[in-house]
């Protein structure tokens, strides 16, 4: 039988292929802070620009304070707590959230114009997450802030021969969770056994970012596969306006795996990262310090 062909004369499997890129896997680096923050850290930089809405995915642990009180502007900074956290996790902000968020919550901060945050773990936690920095295009940019608490018992999961997938935002599988404050995004936590497999698929123009949290993933996508070790991620682009791509995810190997997967349009905007601000221009950036410097941004006592 013949495979079917578009317009161009080429199989959608061909033409799909020409529009979806992998990036090559790459591996966090070691971020520590004092003695209570151990990460492995993802910045944009090493794929590119194909973890585009994101700018940075940090995996961590955290046993105490570490930050303080911070501001953030031009961004959502996303905290996701992994289930096997242990303990409480203080959240506060200047939006006047002030509450605990626990193991297999996940926090959405859309910062816009400008606020000042604060997480630290109760006397005795262990936190483990992901702390995200998503980009918000200009337009976005001075709006003001919003914040999603998504409580751990409140996520929908997927449950399929040996697959738990917990969909922390968006939808997978016809199965829809919470919507962002900001741009759509759905965000998955899951989980393979030995032998089984998972699929999500990528709406057209969308792109995707992929972790592999522990044990090594076989990933396939556009007849293309990849293993994704553990420790690392690659990101997946797609650039039709008209084809979706689905992403297949396995475990070939003798052990459980975690993994972790974002998707989203991309913001394919120039941008001016300087720690917890994501402007468009240095101007701007200047701008937000010296607001932040007088106090704009509020306050958290």
């Amino acid at each position: 039988m013949n495979r079917p062909e578009n317009r161009t004369g080429k199989t959608f499997s061909e033409a799909l292929n020409e529009q979806v890129s992998i990036t090559k896997v790459t591996e966090g680096k070691p971020l520590d802070v004092g003695g209570g923050f151990k990460a492995k850290s993802f910045r944009e930089k090493a794929f590119s620009g194909a973890m585009d809405p994101l700018v940075m995915v940090d995996h961590y642990t955290m046993v105490e304070p570490t930050f303080g009180a911070h501001p953030h502007a031009g961004l959502s900074a996303v905290s996701l707590l992994f289930e096997d956290t242990v303990g409480k996790f203080h959240n506060r902000d200047t939006l006047g959230n002030d509450f605990d968020l626990l193991p297999g919550d996940l926090y959405w901060l859309k910062a816009g114009s400008g606020v000042v945050h604060d997480e630290s773990p109760r006397n005795g936690s262990k936190i483990h997450g992901l702390q995200v920095f998503v980009n918000l295009p200009t337009r976005l940019k001075p709006s003001s802030p919003e914040a999603l608490h998504v409580k751990a018992s409140k996520v929908p999961v997927i449950q399929e021969a040996g697959a738990r997938v917990r969909v922390m935002l968006g939808e997978s599988n016809g199965v829809k969770s919470e919507d962002s404050p900001a741009l759509p995004m759905t965000i998955l936590d899951g989980s393979l056994t030995s032998g089984s497999s998972f699929s999500h698929r990528l709406n057209a123009g969308e792109s995707a970012w992929l972790y592999a949290v522990s044990g090594s993933l076989e990933l396939r996508v556009s007849d293309r596969s990849v293993t994704l070790p553990s420790g690392q991620a690659l990101a997946i682009g797609n650039q039709s306006a008209s084809l979706g791509s689905t992403i297949e995810l396995a475990n070939q190997s003798s052990s459980d795996i975690k993994f972790v997967l974002f998707s989203a349009e991309p913001v394919k905007e120039e941008f001016v990262q300087k720690g917890p601000f994501v402007m468009s221009t240095e101007s701007d950036i200047e701008q937000i310090e010296a607001d932040y410097a007088a106090g704009k941004l509020g306050q958290l006592s």
